[in-house]
């Protein structure tokens, strides 16, 4: 590139100034082209957590928690409560659960698994054909589900659910806040972690398996023990979390926060169809159903994962239509297992 420099003031020639501005522009395009000549590429990022079962214990019938530590030791990444593992099993599913050790402990993580007979394989994976001493895999934390401070909560676990809820309750303990907790079950022998539910101030936990009141807590019954203004921390079966949706207007909490461990519910579904590019079909998507669970009638191995839009497991590249996104997918994609077609899309599968 040639730059023709402005003459002085008196004409004899090129400003002193502009010559230094000049050299000091061509030194840092010279540097430019060199730094990036020789600059090495780009390495990508490994975030895999090798991991291995130090501990297997029972918490309750068809529940079982493991400890897992670095297979040298050494610290673990710091997490929140309401932090959860991507789990990556040796058969190559992924899986999401809880994080519902001590927040601060970082020597050792603990999750905790409830065996799902008839479920898609993750849960018995874990609790018929992995032990202590076998290693996996695990990504995160990551927290789709975060713990806000505040002055007063109310938290509501439902059996399994008590996983994020526990991290939450020690915390608000150790900042002096106000708290209650509602633990619900179908029964006590159903309900993981009681010892460590008995180690909390017995005024401020109700704990109720369905057995000893004949039938599910109404959420009105739950919310009845919010402190004012309380924010309700909530995890736990579809039928929980919407009782207390329903019934938080008429109740002394605040806002809701709620996590649950299956599929969201289908509302105001409609048909449509998608096109599997790569596999030459087509499948129909009826209104009361995902185009995950229609698409592994036909495509068994499909990767999935949480089934509530967050993961990442499901998505896939968007060919061509429209869809109505209830996930965070990117533009480019969409998240089989919420996300729902406009008539007719394309994907890549």
């Amino acid at each position: 590139m040639t730059v023709e420099l402005p003459k002085s003031l008196d004409g004899s020639g090129p400003d002193r100034l502009m010559r230094v501005v000049h050299r000091l522009v061509g030194g840092v395009e010279w540097l430019h082209r060199n730094s990036r000549r020789d600059a090495a590429p780009p390495r990508p990022v490994n975030r895999d957590i090798p991991l291995v079962i130090s501990e297997v214990r029972a918490e309750a019938d068809g529940v079982r928690s493991l400890l897992l530590t670095r297979p040298g030791g050494g610290l673990l990444p710091a997490w929140q409560p309401g932090a959860h593992l991507d789990v990556l099993l040796p058969s190559g599913r992924k899986r999401q659960y809880s994080l519902c050790g001590p927040p601060g402990e970082r020597r050792h993580y603990r999750i905790a698994v409830r065996r799902i007979a008839d479920g898609a394989g993750g849960s018995r994976e874990i609790h018929d054909e992995l032990d202590e001493g076998d290693r996996i895999v695990a990504r995160g934390p990551r927290n789709a589900f975060p713990f806000v401070a505040g002055h007063s909560y109310l938290f509501v676990a439902g059996g399994i659910g008590i996983t994020p809820i526990l991290p939450m309750v020690r915390t608000a303990m150790a900042r002096g806040a106000d708290w209650r907790l509602v633990y619900a079950g179908r029964s006590r022998a159903s309900m993981p972690f009681l010892p460590d539910i008995a180690e909390l101030p017995a005024e401020r936990v109700w704990t109720r398996p369905d057995t000893e009141f004949g039938i599910p807590a109404s959420g009105a019954e739950l919310l009845a023990h919010a402190p004012m203004g309380a924010s309700v921390y909530a995890c736990g079966p579809v039928p929980m979390i919407t009782a207390l949706r329903l019934e938080l207007p008429g109740s002394t909490a605040g806002g809701l926060h709620w996590e649950r461990f299956s599929a969201p519910p289908i509302i105001d579904g409609r048909r449509f169809t998608v096109e599997l590019a790569r596999s030459g079909r087509t499948v129909e998507v009826l209104a009361d159903r995902t185009a995950l669970e229609a698409i592994g009638e036909v495509l068994p191995e499909v990767a999935y994962s949480c089934r509530q839009g967050f993961c990442g497991t499901c998505h896939v590249p968007l060919l061509s239509g429209q869809v109505r996104r209830r996930s965070r997918a990117p533009s480019e994609d969409v998240a089989i297992c919420v996300d729902r077609g406009q008539g007719r899309i394309a994907v890549d599968l």
